[in-house]
């Protein structure tokens, strides 16, 4: 059974999502530098598209522009995650970029193929566990051997440990720091969780996507797990202790936050320049079995 949306989309509050075979969804998405005197020699790079295939989600369609005469260049780095990248002369008072996404997700285990192991045991900069994290690690993993139970229980732990508070932490803080404060933001729950897995011999990388409803970017943990059919991914929110679902879309994976920021750059000129974004997140299509 299909079920359609209307203009503004489905409600995902009350839809029971253990019974959805796949979902579709359209994201629109606009981020608007604002300067208060022109400026020179812009870089840019956005990391706002999700990726085209990623375990169980599938990018059908998108469209990233900008609102300059210059045209945006398109990569790929070196975890897969898709890359816009700008560079002009001269802004008079202002840039825009906007992202147009359809995105596909079934219900289909999360195994991962071997070229894909590369980095999900490697320590970025942000989680690197200091002797504290690292005697937590050794307690969970002397009570939880099994990989997955450990898993399980380092969500718990962080869930437990940290209070969520905004602006107590940057996009510079890293778990350590955010572990000895006890308070952060998502991106501070997965960095913890992440130097905790790795110091625990747990394969983990940081996803980077949209939570249906929350109206904002949000930050969690993928995890991989031996299994004997090959390996596979568990895929867990350290913010709100719980499995990820049909409404969590990835858009970028890495080792932490510092490889995966949606926007950054470089420029010359004297005005610091003010960000705002927009996103539109909706739910368009569901599929029941029949």
């Amino acid at each position: 059974m299909r079920v359609e949306a209307s203009e503004s989309g489905i409600d995902p509050r009350p839809v029971d999502w253990s019974g959805v075979l796949a979902a579709r969804y359209r994201i629109d998405q606009t981020l608007r530098y604002e300067y208060d005197s022109p400026i020179r020699d812009l870089h840019h790079r956005l990391m706002i598209a999700p990726r085209e295939r990623h375990l169980d989600q599938q990018r059908f369609a998108h469209r990233i522009w900008s609102s300059t005469h210059v045209p945006l260049a398109f990569s790929t780095d070196d975890f897969g995650n898709d890359v816009a990248s700008l560079s002009i002369a001269a802004i008079e008072r202002e840039v825009v970029f906007g992202l147009e996404s359809t995105i596909v997700r079934t219900n289909s285990a999360m195994h991962v193929s071997d070229v894909q192991y590369r980095h999900w045991f490697d320590v970025g900069r942000l989680t690197r566990a200091d002797r504290a994290l690292l005697d937590v690690a050794a307690d969970l993993r002397a009570i939880h051997p099994n990989d997955r139970d450990c898993a399980q229980a380092i969500v718990r732990f962080v869930n437990r440990h940290m209070i969520y508070t905004k602006n107590v932490t940057d996009v510079f803080t890293t778990a350590s720091t955010a572990y000895h404060m006890g308070r952060g933001v998502c991106q501070d729950f997965s960095h913890i969780a992440i130097a905790l897995a790795r110091a625990c011999g747990i394969g983990a990388r940081y996803a980077s996507g949209h939570l249906i409803g929350e109206g904002a970017t949000h930050a969690w943990v993928e995890f991989l797990i031996p299994a004997a059919s090959g390996s596979t991914v568990l895929s867990l929110d350290p913010t709100y202790c719980a499995p990820t679902d049909f409404r969590y879309l990835v858009v970028a994976v890495g080792r932490d936050y510092g490889d995966v920021p949606p926007t950054s750059g470089t420029f010359n000129g004297t005005s610091c320049g003010t960000l705002f974004g927009d996103q539109r997140v909706r739910l368009v299509q569901l599929t029941y079995a029949a």
